[in-house]
């Protein structure tokens, strides 16, 4: 198994945003992603009704069969009105060009593709919105707690492993060690 990386540099999502401006699917894909925190799975069963003229997102997730709701900031609310204006209610979210309803390798190769056009260096996986939005979260609110709550883990020692903190303090503290 493959482990993804958060996308840590805010640069870095601003290049990947650029290139996926191209498609209005696949930047909505990948700003709902890192602004939200769902599974790519909760991410890809949406549909149109789910979103349109909304201020809360409301699931039960797929994983965990747990009922979520959280607010649509302003920015990806703007994005989703602009994007669903045409759309049937009852529609996917995200279509493929054949009217089917996205899948999560096909979600894989345009976050992979996008990422190798930007010219990142890292493993990037549908898995990299979820720990990008953990990431971000954690470092502009220093509330360990209330990311592990939001992300549905068991223990906070999870979630810092899971943004990828953990390896951060690994490597800072090896980097500030010498006899």
């Amino acid at each position: 198994m493959n482990i993804v990386e958060p996308i840590k540099r805010k640069s870095d999502i601003q290049k990947i945003k650029k290139v996926l401006s191209k498609n209005k699917r696949n930047l909505l894909l990948f700003n709902l992603g890192i602004n939200s925190g769902l599974r790519i799975s909760d991410i890809l069963a949406l549909n149109v009704c789910d979103v349109k003229d909304k201020e809360y997102i409301e699931i039960r997730e797929q994983k965990t069969g747990k009922y979520k709701k959280f607010p649509i900031n302003k920015t990806i609310q703007a994005e989703i009105k602009e994007f669903v204006k045409d759309k049937e209610l009852n529609e996917p979210l995200f279509l493929t060009q054949k009217f089917k309803r996205l899948e999560r390798v096909w979600a894989y190769k345009i976050l992979n593709k996008a990422a190798k056009s930007a010219g990142l260096n890292i493993r990037v996986g549908t898995h990299t919105l979820r720990k990008t939005f953990g990431y971000h979260f954690y470092k502009k609110f220093d509330n360990l707690a209330l990311l592990q709550k939001i992300l549905n883990h068991s223990s906070s020692a999870i979630t810092l492993r899971y943004i990828g903190l953990e390896q951060d303090v690994i490597d800072e503290s090896y980097k500030n060690f010498q006899l």
